[in-house]
């Protein structure tokens, strides 16, 4: 169990060190990925940014991501083929969904980012920073979006994750690093004592504390 999301950060921040990385960008997916990245920004000594983006809940489901959307100048949307199979889902429902998740990235990066320039991550090794997979529907959609932006590296870093999802992510990260890839599992929270949500003001709190060095 990790005792909180800062505590798995310091613990994931090892594992990443390790891997001596030439020059890394660390980019957080908000709001839960902040402290996690933020402990593993401040160990590789490297610049903490945000990729913003959303899961798009099932009809009816919100929990189950039947896929994924990514801010950009040309929104890139990552579809879970299975579960938008499985939920019933339809084209007119994936767009409703989508467009209500960029409404939010929106609100958020004014939120947390205003007008701060931002990391480009074109010709960089760049670590993607989260609390936990569950279907990695997320993730998956910021390792293409960082791709698509000339990433020269990929790193995907969680605490936890299934390990049928730590497999495909293998086949989409140049390198994956997980702390722990339990036999069972339900939920990302059952592995932390302390699993709060986020509110937006500990999100900038965090982000401030990390932008403003050691």
């Amino acid at each position: 169990m990790f005792t909180d999301r800062r505590d798995a950060g310091r613990l994931l921040a090892e594992l990443v060190a390790d891997l001596n990385l030439a020059d890394p960008v660390v980019y957080a997916l908000p709001r839960g990925g902040v402290p996690v990245a933020l402990e593993v920004a401040r160990r590789l000594h490297a610049p903490l940014d945000l990729i913003l983006v959303r899961k798009l809940g099932a009809p009816g489901f919100p929990e189950v991501a039947m896929g994924a959307v990514v801010d950009g100048k040309n929104a890139q949307t990552i579809v879970n083929e299975d579960v938008f199979a499985e939920t019933g889902a339809d084209a007119a429902g994936l767009g409703r969904a989508r467009r209500r998740e960029l409404a939010e990235i929106e609100r958020r990066r004014a939120v947390y980012l205003g007008d701060r320039a931002r990391v480009s991550p074109a010709g960089r090794v760049v670590v993607i920073v989260d609390d936990g997979l569950a279907t990695g529907a997320t993730a998956k959609a910021a390792l293409a979006a960082v791709k698509r932006q000339g990433a020269a590296r990929t790193v995907l870093a969680v605490p936890v994750a299934p390990d049928d999802v730590v497999d495909e992510m293998r086949r989409l990260a140049d390198d994956v690093v997980v702390v722990q890839i339990p036999e069972q599992f339900w939920a990302i929270g059952q592995f932390y004592v302390d699993f709060h949500q986020l509110s937006d003001d500990e999100t900038v709190t965090l982000l401030r504390e990390a932008w403003a060095g050691p």
